[in-house]
């Protein structure tokens, strides 16, 4: 699959630079194949069983059966690189690559391939022209992003996962709206360092090898608007969307309204990306309508004329996101919708039957992270660097010690949540 990709997105490449006359065809094909090829084997089956459920409703019988294809591995990620590389190349901002393992190399390079970060050609093809080797400064940055992802993925997201997962897999909600909250924040918390670790791994690896990696994370949760989380969280792929999908369609230029359906479109595109289901698509409108609000109310800046208003709007802002991440994680529609109910009915339910459901591991770990998050959120990072200059082995001893809670309080292996996409 990904060899039949991009080789017709390198040949294409240069085939606008030899015929300047046909780029526009030329571009067409190439997006038409990687589309089709993404549309055919990721939701083609969504589209089958959309299309019986909605005849059956209407008393009618489909002639029409689910294929049953198997998702290739990372067909997301490199489908949408290898269309940047052609799309650059039709705007003028690439000069497309003569060398083929040039271009395979920045397709299918291995720390990302599978889950993102999603590269740019532009920034990673000038960075394959020359062979150089890698510092003392280079390697341990890239130990430090290494352990540091390892550890966000097997000791938090690791631990995080048999709460969360239990949760979900009740046939019933459990009527307790605290409960669902603390579910709902540990998951905010899981996908968040089960992701970023990812990528923290593949920038480390790539620093080992001498090449760097966009930063895909950069404390989302401590946003102060919703525009300001989608410009920290999964960076490389909202850029790609407003990049090759919002800003083609005209962005804000052509009016407001128009503005605003071309947001809900970008929006409804990429809940559908995350996965073809139903629940996905609402999570992209719900991001939609939450970006709509923001821009017709300008709340954000209203709020932050008060005094601690910045504060409100940040945890009002991680509130709406949790409350989104339901229609994320669970397993079907209805059970969102009931996750949902129950967590805006704030029933009420004995604290020490909570207790008993969540443990005291899981409690730990996201009290960790709520307080390393306020902990940047503050910036005391900066405050105790310049008032307590930290030693020079405090850095090697903190990384031996994430090294050592790598092995000794890791969480049962799971997948990478991101690997399904």
């Amino acid at each position: 699959m990904i060899i039949g990709s991009g080789l017709l997105d390198f040949l294409a490449g240069l085939g606008m630079l030899r015929f300047p006359r046909r780029k526009k065809l030329l571009l067409f094909g190439s997006i038409l194949a990687n589309i089709g090829t993404l549309a055919t084997f990721k939701y083609l089956d969504f589209f089958i069983g959309s299309f019986q459920g909605l005849l059956l409703w209407a008393g009618l019988e489909s002639p029409l059966r689910p294929l049953g294809f198997i998702l290739p591995i990372g067909i997301s990620f490199y489908t949408f690189q290898s269309m940047s590389y052609t799309i650059d190349i039709y705007r003028n901002q690439l000069e497309p690559t003569r060398n083929i393992l040039h271009f395979f190399a920045y397709l299918a390079m291995f720390p990302q391939l599978v889950a993102g970060p999603i590269i740019r050609a532009k920034d990673l093809l000038p960075q394959l022209k020359t062979t150089k080797g890698t510092s003392e400064s280079q390697r341990w940055q890239g130990m430090q992003l290494v352990v540091l992802g390892y550890f966000k993925k097997v000791v938090i997201a690791d631990n995080l996962a048999p709460i969360i997962n239990s949760a979900f897999d009740s046939t019933t909600a459990f009527p307790s709206s605290l409960y669902w909250w603390l579910i709902m924040v540990m998951f905010a918390f899981q996908i968040y360092c089960d992701f970023s670790g990812y990528t923290d791994i593949a920038r480390g690896l790539a620093r080992w090898m001498g090449y760097e990696f966009s930063v895909n994370f950069n404390h989302p949760y401590l946003a102060s608007s919703f525009r300001d989380f989608w410009g920290r969280w999964h960076i490389s792929l909202s850029t790609w969307f407003r990049d090759y999908l919002y800003i083609p369609l005209g962005g804000s230029r052509k009016g407001i309204w128009r503005g605003h359906l071309n947001m809900w479109v970008t929006m409804l595109v990429s809940g559908l990306w995350h996965g073809a289901a139903w629940p996905f698509v609402l999570w992209g409108g719900l991001h939609g309508g939450y970006l709509t609000i923001e821009r017709i109310t300008q709340w954000p800046q209203r709020l932050a004329r008060i005094p601690g208003g910045r504060h409100l709007a940040a945890l009002f802002v991680f509130t709406s996101v949790v409350l989104g991440w339901v229609f994320f994680r669970a397993q079907s529609l209805e059970q969102a919708l009931e996750v949902f109910s129950v967590m805006l009915s704030f029933r009420h339910v004995e604290a020490n039957i909570i207790r008993d459901m969540i443990s005291y591991k899981a409690s730990l770990l996201l009290m960790i992270m709520v307080f390393s998050e306020l902990y940047v959120y503050l910036g005391l990072q900066h405050y105790f660097t310049i008032r307590m200059p930290v030693p020079r082995l405090t850095r090697p001893i903190g990384i031996a010690l994430l090294i050592a809670a790598c092995v000794y309080f890791r969480g049962i292996g799971n997948d990478f949540i991101y690997f399904q996409f």
